[in-house]
């Protein structure tokens, strides 16, 4: 909850910090005026962490280049032609900050694209009204602190809610990115968003339309980076946002009949997202987000609705989803630019999430633990994670069978690797020993004796080189 005491002492602690301190002045003595502008102000009255400092000022880029040189070890234009300078600034006790500062705007849209007409103003009141919402719609002035804070963003951070400066239509008409952005400060802050901005939302969803698939998948990286999505997910299902853009989400919403009962797949899907994060947490303390993981615990059932089959008896039945899914997942990444790197390991995770189910019914061998640790590859962990967080039954007795069975499945493969570097597995003779054994040229042949030897070496593990060579010339003569 926050504390308005505190808030306020750290706002002013801010202000006064010497880099701070040593700004103001200078815009002052120069006759402009500066402030500290919305994430760090919302931040400092919360409590947060301020990562960047955005500033803002009547003066234009020119000016803002021309004071804030003298005190700067380096400038640069982050972007002109909006009125950004980006510096990097030095303190007296040796201390530095990088900060932008901005020139007061005005902008205007056309309604048909998201890139305003750029025009600079001239009063601190108007550059907060075109922001995002009141909580980032403060400002503290400089050198001498003054909380300027025209939509009541205060009010709105102790009520822990979001909503727009202004009309929500015009808000989110102006630039529809916004709306995703509501969906995204929700689940950081862990804020309900207004129900006039929610409405707004649900109208305009399809102008979410004029943004580009690299913006949204963006603002979609960020939601998926906080410690709790799925406040944020919600709010883009509920409203038809999502629909729009990864529609394979809401459609996880299977309609329930009367006779047939399966767990609600989306319920399920969230649950997987949830419990994800938390065993990340708990593998992994300290480290980013893994985004990755995050997208295929949300994505890995989206094969499920394609493949629903109502069978007798009141069951139900999703045969192939894991494979389904993958291709899905693909194409709807592709959709959104995601690079391949990403793209081609969550696919893989949908695609191997249900491998281990079969271990629990009965043990592995060594070798088909071999090929489990073989085909998960570098994702091995990540696989390892997702299985666990998959186990959403309620059924005590079976969540604790399927825990003993990873416990020891992740146990064995330990074991295999500590004796066999398992991560590497590769035959025991490479391509050039088998073509001297076999006395061929390179081509097709030697790439199923290789094969050969890779089964070999996954069923029975490491038999030495001359066991490998016996058995290679063994098969080649089998062959005639």
């Amino acid at each position: 909850m926050l504390n308005m005491a505190e808030g306020l002492d750290r706002l002013g602690a801010l202000a006064t910090s010497p880099i701070m301190a040593r700004l103001g002045a200078a815009f002052a003595q120069a006759g402009f005026e500066l402030a500290v502008v919305g994430g760090p102000v919302r931040d400092a009255l919360l409590g947060r962490p301020i990562n960047d400092l955005d500033l803002t000022t009547n003066a234009r880029p020119d000016d803002i280049q021309r004071i804030v040189k003298p005190h700067a070890t380096a400038t640069w234009d982050i972007g002109r032609a909006f009125g950004t300078i980006g510096a990097k600034i030095s303190g007296p006790d040796g201390t530095s900050e990088q900060v932008e500062i901005t020139t007061y705007r005005a902008d205007s849209y056309d309604g048909v694209t998201r890139k305003p007409t750029v025009s600079f103003g001239d009063r601190l009141e108007d550059d907060l009204a075109r922001r995002d919402f009141t909580v980032g719609a403060m400002a503290l002035r400089l050198p001498v602190p003054a909380l300027v804070d025209p939509s009541g963003g205060v009010e709105d951070l102790v009520a822990g809610i979001l909503r727009t400066p202004g009309d929500p239509d015009v808000s989110f008409g102006d630039d529809p990115l916004r709306m995703l952005r509501a969906a995204r400060f929700a689940s950081q802050l862990g804020f309900d968003v207004a129900d006039a901005t929610l409405n707004a939302m649900s109208r305009l969803r399809e102008t979410i339309a004029i943004v580009s698939p690299e913006r949204i998948q963006a603002e979609l990286v960020k939601l998926l980076s906080t410690d709790d999505p799925v406040r944020g997910i919600r709010i883009l299902v509920d409203t038809g946002l999502m629909a729009e853009f990864l529609p394979e989400v809401p459609a996880l919403r299977l309609e329930v009949d009367e006779h047939h009962h399966h767990k609600d797949v989306y319920e399920h899907s969230l649950t997987v997202l949830r419990q994800a994060i938390e065993l990340e947490h708990e593998r992994h303390p300290g480290a980013a987000p893994d985004v990755t993981l995050r997208l295929a615990a949300l994505l890995h059932d989206i094969g499920k609705p394609a493949t629903r089959k109502l069978e007798p008896g009141g069951r139900v039945s999703f045969h192939h989803h894991d494979v389904k899914g993958a291709r899905l997942a693909r194409k709807r990444l592709q959709a959104l630019r995601f690079d391949s790197a990403t793209t081609d390991a969550v696919c893989q995770l949908i695609e191997q999430h249900l491998r281990f189910f079969g271990y629990s019914e009965g043990a592995w061998t060594d070798s088909a633990v071999r090929r489990y640790v073989r085909d998960a590859g570098d994702q091995l962990e990540r696989l390892h994670i997702l299985t666990r967080a998959d186990v959403t039954t309620r059924n005590a007795k079976k969540a604790g069978r399927l825990r003993r069975a990873y416990d020891d499945i992740e146990r064995r493969i330990a074991e295999l690797a500590a004796q066999e570097e398992l991560d590497s597995i590769r035959p025991e003779l490479d391509g050039n020993r088998i073509q001297e054994i076999l006395g061929i040229r390179p081509g097709r042949e030697v790439g199923e004796a290789y094969r050969f030897l890779l089964e070999l070496r996954l069923d029975e593990g490491v038999i030495g080189p001359d066991a490998a060579e016996q058995r290679l010339r063994e098969w080649w003569a089998a062959r005639g």
